[in-house]
């Protein structure tokens, strides 16, 4: 838990410094508008509080990112008319709640274009999302409710930690539960499996798809990846939205639509694991599912730490080395 505000002001700093690279790189060969908003005031602010050394160093990782981009969407820096402006602007993070994890994004309303990137610090997860017994999570994911069955078979698991919770006013702690792997994870990792193998079922070529969108994004974008001294970028090209060309000017390298899935293949624990299921989908696709407490005290509700452990060999995937 002590790691997740320094995990999210490190995000938001590159975040700022994409943007601002971005600006900075653009401005000169067209005219550039970068909206203020909160978020980016936030980002700004997250940015502000590093020393200088680790500003450039985000400075510079950002550049080679950035230099990258520019080669792949030529959107970003060719014009129709002096009054085609590119809005820059960092997006509040609500919107990943809904399935769009953009984190910046270039628009061009003049051109009705817009890329999106998603900014990360050292990790690749793409989705932690709660389960417990008021949460639907086929509703919420999927558009498709789960069946009451489901809930019936997490509700006395939940009921019992909220009881533990309410009578130690909030003080329990897990690791006085003995081996709750066994009595609390694979109890509703059960329920879990067999009620998204049944939505899968029940709706045909649908649930795969949207379970896709729903923890990589709706929306086409880059993720950028910043490590110690390399940035990766992958393209996920869901809908054909990116690396388009600007009139007869065509980027530099190619990168092709991912299919997504339409049927779920299995769900299966994890070799040597109580924590961990994974999601098997056609088209090369597979996510892993790990369960766990997001507090040390006992609260009746669990978090999933959602990683895609492979994707489709179209991919487009590139690593930048940093000297």
């Amino acid at each position: 838990m002590a790691k997740t505000p320094s995990q999210t002001i490190n995000g938001k700093a590159f975040e700022y410094a994409l943007l601002n690279e971005f600006s900075e790189r653009l401005k000169i060969v067209t005219t550039v508008l970068v909206e203020e908003n909160a978020p980016y005031n936030t980002a700004k602010k997250c940015f502000g509080s590093f020393d200088e050394k680790e500003q450039s160093h985000y400075k510079l990782v950002a550049s080679f990112a950035v230099n990258f981009l520019l080669d792949i969407e030529p959107r970003l820096s060719n014009v129709i008319s002096d009054k085609d402006i590119l809005q820059l602007e960092i997006v509040a993070d609500k919107a990943g709640q809904t399935g769009d994890v953009r984190d910046v994004l270039a628009i061009r309303s003049l051109q009705k274009w817009e890329i999106g990137i998603s900014a990360k610090n050292n990790h690749r997860a793409v989705k932690h999302s709660r389960l417990s017994n008021d949460i639907d999570f086929g509703q919420k994911w999927l558009n498709v409710p789960c069946a009451l069955n489901y809930f019936k078979e997490i509700k006395p698991v939940f009921d019992n930690l909220a009881k533990l919770r309410t009578a130690s006013r909030a003080t329990q702690k897990w690791d006085t539960l003995g081996n709750y792997h066994t009595s609390v994870y694979i109890p509703i990792l059960d329920a879990f499996r067999k009620e998204l193998l049944r939505l899968d079922n029940d709706n045909p070529g649908i649930v795969a798809e949207r379970l896709v969108e729903y923890l990589i994004g709706n929306q086409d974008f880059y993720k950028v990846i910043k490590g110690k001294n390399k940035v990766e970028i992958q393209a996920y090209n869901l809908h054909g939205t990116l690396n388009l060309p600007f009139e007869n000017i065509k980027p530099k390298a190619k990168v092709p639509k991912l299919k997504l899935p339409n049927r779920l293949i299995e769900v299966v624990y994890q070799d040597n694991s109580d924590t961990t299921l994974l999601v098997t989908l056609n088209e090369g696709w597979q996510i892993s599912f790990r369960i766990h407490n997001a507090s040390s005290r006992i609260e009746p509700s669990l978090k999933f730490d959602i990683n895609l452990v492979s994707a489709p060999h179209s991919l487009f995937s590139n690593q930048l080395f940093i000297g």
